[in-house]
C-alpha cells in the first residue's frame, strides 16, 4: 500500500490534538486541509478512523491501531532528528550514565564537573547502580553506556577498560594489635570481617580471590554501601573491605587504618560498557572520550 507519508503527520496531530482545528493551528494550515488528508487516508486505507458525531472528534478501533503504530514511528522520527541536533557544536543533548555510588564519587564526579563546564546545556542523568544492574539497564536502554566491574561476558556489550582499583582491609584501634605488621590473608577469617553482600561483582571478584587462595570467609556483616562499610569500621564492628579511596580520609583523620596482608587483593578493572549495535549519541560518545582523556 503506497500512501504519502504526509497523510500519516495530519492523522498523528489530529488524533493527538482531539479536533481538526487544532491541529490545522499545529500544521500551520486550512482546517479544511487536515480534514482532506485524514479522508485520503481513511480511502486508501478503507475504513473510518474517527467518530465525527460531536465537536471533540474520537478515534474508531480502526483509528485507535493505527494510531498506535504511527505514533510509535513518529516517536522514532524525533528521536532521530533530536540525535542530529545534538551533533550541532554539542548545543543539545543528554547523557544517560550508569555507575555504582562509590566509582562515582570518587572518579567520576571530577569528569562530569568539566564536561559539564564545557558543554553546560548537555544533560547529564546519572543511575546509581550496583553492575549487574547497570548492565541490565544497558541492555533495556535505560542508559546509554554504563561503568561497571569488568569482566562481562556478553556478546552485546562491548567493554573497553576505564581504570583500575584496588581494594584493601581497615580497621579501628579495636584490632590495633594488627598495625605495623603484614598478616597472612587467610588470617582475616579469624576475625569479624565488613563485605559487600554476594551479589556484587565486587564481591565476587574478592570471593574468587581468595577461594585460589584457599581461604574461605563468612562475613560477620554484610552492606550494600561501601561507605557504611567505612562507618561500621570506624565504630570498631570489624575489618571491613573497601575501595581505597572511600577509607583514605578515615585514614588521615587516624580513624582507621590499613590491615596490611602479606598477599595483596588483585586491581579491579572498571571498564566502559555500551552496546554493540546500537549507535551512541553524539554527546554520549565525546563524554566517552572525555573520560579517557
Amino acid at each position: 500500500m503506497d500512501i504519502d507519508f504526509e497523510l500519516y503527520k495530519f492523522f498523528y496531530h489530529t488524533a493527538r490534538e482531539g479536533s481538526f482545528s487544532m491541529a490545522a493551528k499545529k500544521l500551520y494550515v486550512s482546517q479544511s486541509a487536515v480534514s482532506q488528508a485524514v479522508k485520503n487516508l481513511e480511502e486508501k486505507i478503507g475504513g473510518s478512523l474517527f467518530f465525527r458525531k460531536t465537536r471533540n472528534i474520537k478515534l474508531t478501533p480502526e483509528g485507535e491501531l493505527l494510531f498506535s503504530h504511527v505514533e510509535q514511528a513518529y516517536n522514532f522520527i524525533k528521536s532521530a532528528e533530536n540525535k542530529i541536533s545534538e551533533m550541532k557544536n554539542l548545543e543539545y543533548g543528554e547523557i544517560r550514565l550508569g555507575v555504582s555510588d562509590t566509582i562515582c564519587k570518587h572518579f567520576i564526579i571530577p569528569h562530569l564537573e568539566g564536561f559539564y563546564n564545557l558543554y553546560p546545556r548537555i544533560k547529564i542523568q546519572v543511575v546509581n547502580r550496583t553492575s549487574s544492574q547497570i548492565l541490565a539497564a544497558l541492555k533495556t536502554g535505560q542508559i546509554d553506556l554504563g561503568i561497571i566491574t569488568l569482566p562481562v561476558n556478553d556478546p552485546q556489550v562491548y567493554a573497553e577498560e576505564f581504570i583500575k582499583v584496588r581494594d584493601i582491609f581497615v580497621a579501628s584501634d579495636r584490632f590495633s594489635f594488627l598495625k605495623n605488621k603484614k598478616i597472612g590473608i587467610h588470617e582475616l577469617s579469624k576475625y569479624p570481617l565488613l563485605m559487600l553482600p554476594q551479589n556484587s561483582a565486587t564481591r565476587q571478584n574478592i570471593d574468587l580471590y581468595l577461594r585460589s587462595a584457599g581461604v574461605e570467609i563468612s562475613p560477620e556483616i554484610e552492606l550494600e554501601s561501601i561507605d557504611l562499610l567505612v562507618e561500621f569500621s570506624r565504630i570498631g564492628l570489624g575489618i571491613a573491605c573497601v575501595l581505597r579511596e572511600s577509607a583514605e580520609f578515615a585514614i588521615e583523620k587516624g580513624e582507621l587504618f590499613e590491615v596490611k596482608t602479606k598477599e595483596k587483593l588483585p586491581d579491579r578493572i572498571q571498564g566502559i560498557i555500551t552496546m554493540r549495535d546500537v549507535p551512541l549519541s553524539h554527546a554520549a560518545g565525546e563524554f566517552i572520550k572525555f573520560l579517557k582523556g
